[in-house]
């Protein structure tokens, strides 16, 4: 099978010449220089150079994908090979052992061997300087560690050429470049030698490359004419041709003010193609006519848009009036606000944004009234151009409009000047009367500014307190009176108690039936079922306040309202709209105090589980 392999190699040296295109790939030396680290070899079978020189693992129909640019797994710097050390570190290299021979490294202190520029597509490597005495044997167990061998062809004359399956395995295999090769541990000349690795041109390489470079440029091309289809600007659509029922319908969509456009370019091909005779003429005279009469209809559309224009200037001048008008009004109140009178009383700060606030609505009004001038003048001047200057009373009314205009621009120059004089005037007395108050400094206004906030952190700390204590309180007396129902209730059972031992005894000695003990344990019942009873009626005996009487009246009206029930914090939110301070806890307390009217139950399962309230007062009320 080797042998039968080794005929594809055909005519491995090819002619520099036949390259077309220049390689600069880096030297199989600088790659070989990555493996920095490499252990000596020592058991058969173990891989020879380490992957660090190549791609790990890599796939050569990974670059086939359409779109994606063909890369060359050995250009430094794309990230996928490591690119050389410096030229001036010394790659230590190691002894190799193998089953049949040792390869031991050159001296380090010699230069390293070189190569030739490698081919496109090289998959096949030179060796030389083999020993007589190596068999093809011995050289597929020394370099089938590099990789997948597919052919090697041994010459007589102490070379053979190695073919692999992939490029990336030709770069373990120049490693080896330099190599002294023994046989096993024979002295004599023919069973050593100096290994000599290089890249070898073969045209099945070639071959195989060129095929990949066409495939990726076919790749491209479909790439690029998918691009240029997708940015491709869509055709016209097809004008169909001319017969009398084309024409027909073609009137009709003349007609049609949607459809005209698209029917105008049809009727314009056909009179560009000729489709006019003798025959045909009465029908494009009458379309042509129907053209024309769109004419009409495009000048009334564009009059009633002219209208609407104007309508919309007129609209868009009144509100630009109203928006002046509101602006002298803030003028007005700003200047207001400047005169001594009211001046006096704001504080510096105050006095200096109401004069910032004056000079910007100033500035705005300025520029609305310059606006609605200027469309003025030009509504001037399009009346002037439409009249041509023909009447003379016209003219006068466009001089006085102006005079009118004219004057009204003076006056509002006029008014603002003279507020802004009135500003300065305020401010030279506010200058004055800081000069008269200096012992007022800004360290006093800062300290008295800073008590003020204190003062009003320890209201907020006070009120906090009290409600503090208000809820302490109503603590205690809760816990007053779970202390008394409990002390209440453990004198009652040392009583019954007693009472149970009293009866035990008379049992006893009397020898009483089981009937009399049965009454006496009822009336044990009943005399504990009381006293709850008992406790009850003092818990809900009084309210304490009105407030308490009035939410009883509310929660009662809420819930006869919701026959199924509510929760304690559906009902907690009605009741804060009504009191906002008003805590659910408040609400719970004074609804488990009046047991007769209020019931608590429970519905749903599991995580759905709920606590309603209900209105349980009429219940008791029996009606005939």
């Amino acid at each position: 099978m080797m042998a039968a392999a080794a005929d594809g190699l055909g005519s491995i040296a090819i002619d520099t010449t036949q390259l077309n295109m220049s390689v600069t790939d880096p030297t199989a030396w600088a790659t070989a220089m990555n493996n920095l680290g490499m252990v000596p070899v020592g058991l058969p079978g173990q891989q020879l150079v380490s992957d660090s020189i190549c791609v790990p693992g890599f796939d050569p129909g990974l670059n086939l994908m359409t779109g994606i640019t063909p890369i060359n797994p050995m250009i430094p710097g794309l990230g996928l090979v490591p690119p050389p050390p410096p030229t001036e570190v010394t790659v230590i290299k190691e002894i190799i052992h193998c089953k049949s021979c040792t390869l031991f490294p050159q001296n380090p202190n010699l230069p390293p061997p070189s190569t030739r520029e490698r081919p496109p597509g090289c998959k096949t490597v030179f060796v030389g300087g083999l020993p007589e005495n190596a068999t093809e044997e011995i050289i597929q167990e020394v370099f089938e560690q590099c990789g997948e061998i597919t052919a090697i062809r041994k010459s007589k004359k102490n070379f053979c050429h190695i073919r692999f399956a992939e490029e990336f395995m030709v770069d373990k295999a120049i490693y080896l470049s330099g190599y002294r090769m023994r046989l096993g541990s024979s002295t004599d000349k023919k069973d050593s030698g100096r290994l000599h690795v290089d890249f070898a041109q073969a045209r099945d390489d070639f071959y195989e490359w060129e095929c990949k470079q066409r495939m990726r440029a076919r790749e491209e091309r479909h790439r690029r004419k998918l691009e240029e289809d997708r940015l491709r600007p869509p055709s016209p659509p097809a004008i169909m041709h001319y017969s009398e029922h084309e024409a027909a319908l073609l009137a009709e969509k003349l007609k049609d003010d949607s459809k005209f456009s698209e029917a105008i370019t049809v009727l314009l091909s056909w009179i560009e193609r000729g489709e006019v005779n003798r025959r045909s003429a009465n029908q494009f005279y009458s379309m042509v006519q129907s053209a024309n009469s769109h004419v009409r209809r495009l000048m009334n559309e564009k009059a009633t848009h002219e209208q609407e224009m104007e309508e919309a200037k007129e609209n868009f001048k009144n509100a630009l009036t109203g928006i002046l008008t509101q602006f002298e009004q803030i003028v007005a109140v700003f200047n207001a606000s400047t005169r001594q009178k009211a001046w006096d009383h704001f504080s510096k700060a105050q006095r200096k944004n109401i004069d910032i606030w004056r000079k910007h609505s100033e500035e705005l009004r300025n520029a609305q009234s310059e606006q609605l001038m200027g469309i003025r003048r030009e509504e001037e001047m399009e009346m002037s151009d439409d009249e041509n200057c023909d009447s003379p009373t016209k003219k006068m009314r466009v001089d006085e409009s102006a005079l009118a205009a004219q004057a009204y621009a003076l006056k509002e120059e006029n008014d603002s000047l003279r507020w802004q004089l009135d500003a300065y005037r305020n401010e030279v007395e506010l200058l004055k009367q800081e000069k008269e108050q200096l012992f007022r400094t800004e360290d006093n206004l800062t300290k008295d500014q800073q008590l003020q906030f204190l003062q009003q952190t320890m209201q907020g700390m006070q009120q906090q307190l009290l409600t503090i204590q208000e809820e302490l309180n109503n603590k205690k007396s809760e816990l007053e009176q779970a202390k008394e129902e409990q002390s209440h209730t453990q004198a009652l059972l040392k009583v019954l108690q007693e009472q149970l031992k009293g009866t035990k005894e008379l049992v006893e000695t009397n020898g009483h039936s089981h009937e009399d003990t049965n009454e006496i344990n009822v009336l044990t019942v009943a005399l504990v079922n009381q006293d709850r009873e008992n406790n009850i009626e003092k818990r809900s005996q009084g309210l304490k306040s009105e407030k308490e009487a009035l939410l009883i009246g509310i929660i009662s009206t809420f819930l006869h309202v919701h026959p199924f029930g509510a929760n304690i914090e559906y009902l907690w939110s009605y009741m804060q709209q009504l009191d906002s301070k008003i805590s659910a806890n408040e609400i719970e307390m004074l609804l488990m105090r009046l047991p007769r009217m209020f019931k608590q139950e429970f519905t749903g399962v599991g995580a759905t589980l709920e606590k309603r309230w209900k209105l349980c007062a009429f219940e008791g009320i029996k009606t005939t």
